[in-house]
């Protein structure tokens, strides 16, 4: 068996500090918002290299408070992709805005840059660039964008914990940046958490205030809040976890890599990172046309595996009355229906890598005149690609 993901390998490394940070916490009695939140946020604004940073109880908490602070709500709309999980969306609606959606690049299948001023309206207020799978989006030309229009930009990077784009990490280039710590994700707690960072002390300030009920001071309420607080056990375990994020993110990069060197004469379409990015696999997909089958035989096989995502957001019941269809945004379209996540954590075992990619090697469906480079000749040049392109 090898699971999608092993949080009991991780907790078994760093029970006694785990253990005991908990029962630190039960100890002193303080429980929500307390000296462990405080040191998490410095410590994580820190890591993100940014000046401040506010723990809040959810990543999606997170992207609500920061369109609330950059002044989004009701009428507004907020520039973002649908090739993302549903939380994104989600945290717009809550504001009161409207979501629209620009296609993503077929290579690093992020944003891409190229379809966002065409998507500008006198209602856009902000733009938020989806960091997926721990692959930033291509921050600089969306920056350019933002300041020509005089937008914000709100980076959703909750699968990007330490990621980088051109030496800068993930939360600190946009306006805001946010961030999820749900347990599967890189740095992960054990239950919900979020955070979000930013350079702005006045956006900082606001964000304090929204997460505990418009507070400036016990029973002084300055503005409508909400109790989106992060609570002591949570920051005091991520303050242990912060200690070994780094090790484990280049444990996730060499499970990448060798993965890439064992699927590099499979007809699948890998992650194509540009030379100047930082890669921290939070998930690792490949492309390819026959992927249920594939799913199947993973499983089949005791092999743990996923789809990130089945189902574009724009195609989903819940956000009908946006208004989209089927074939609106085709390169996530195809995505969607190509992506198979296969297994990646930090104690992910050489031999077990290479029994993932086995069973894959065995798989009929692997037909090399059939690979996904085959659609460079589709008649809509937004739907080329080539597995063996690089993004410079």
């Amino acid at each position: 068996m090898i699971p999608f993901l092993d949080l009991k390998a991780q907790y078994s490394q760093i029970k006694p500090e785990i253990d005991a940070a908990v029962a630190r916490v039960i100890g002193s009695g303080h429980f929500v918002l307390g000296p462990e939140v405080t040191a998490f946020e410095g410590r994580f604004a820190g890591y993100c290299r940014t000046a401040h940073c506010r723990a809040v109880n959810t990543g999606t908490s997170a992207l609500h408070l920061a369109l609330l602070t950059a002044g989004v709500g009701p009428g507004d709309e907020v520039i973002t992709v649908s090739m993302t999980f549903v939380a994104t969306t989600a945290a717009i609606i809550y504001s009161g805005a409207k979501p629209v959606f620009v296609d993503v690049d077929p290579v690093t299948w992020t944003m891409d840059p190229g379809l966002i001023e065409a998507a500008i309206t006198p209602r856009t207020k902000a733009i938020l660039p989806v960091h997926l799978h721990g692959l930033m989006a291509d921050m600089d030309p969306i920056m350019a964008i933002a300041r020509r229009h005089g937008l914000v930009v709100i980076e959703d990077a909750a699968q990007a914990h330490g990621a980088e784009y051109r030496g800068r990490r993930a939360g600190s280039i946009g306006d805001l940046g946010c961030f999820s710590f749900y347990p599967g994700k890189n740095l992960g707690a054990f239950g919900e958490g979020g955070a979000v960072v930013t350079d702005r002390p006045e956006f900082a300030h606001r964000v304090s205030l929204l997460r505990d009920w418009g507070q400036e001071a016990k029973y002084d309420h300055a503005i409508p809040g909400y109790n989106y607080r992060m609570d002591e056990i949570q920051s005091a375990i991520l303050n242990v976890k912060l200690d070994y994020i780094e090790s484990w993110t280049e444990a996730r990069r060499s499970a990448a890599e060798q993965y890439n060197a064992l699927l590099s004469e499979l007809p699948f379409a890998r992650p194509q990172p540009p030379g100047h990015a930082r890669h921290v696999y939070h998930v690792y997909a490949v492309r390819l046309e026959e992927r249920d089958h594939a799913l199947s035989l993973l499983r089949d096989a005791g092999i743990g595996a996923g789809i990130h995502y089945p189902v574009p957001v724009h195609l989903q019941r819940a956000y009908a009355e946006l208004g989209y269809r089927a074939g609106d945004l085709p390169v996530t379209e195809m995505l969607a229906n190509d992506f198979l996540s296969l297994p990646i954590y930090p104690e992910l075992q050489p031999e077990q890598a290479a029994e993932v990619v086995a069973t894959l090697r065995n798989a009929a469906m692997l037909r090399p005149s059939e690979a996904v480079g085959a659609r460079a000749e589709h008649p809509q040049s937004v739907m080329t690609w080539s597995h063996n392109r690089r993004a410079s």
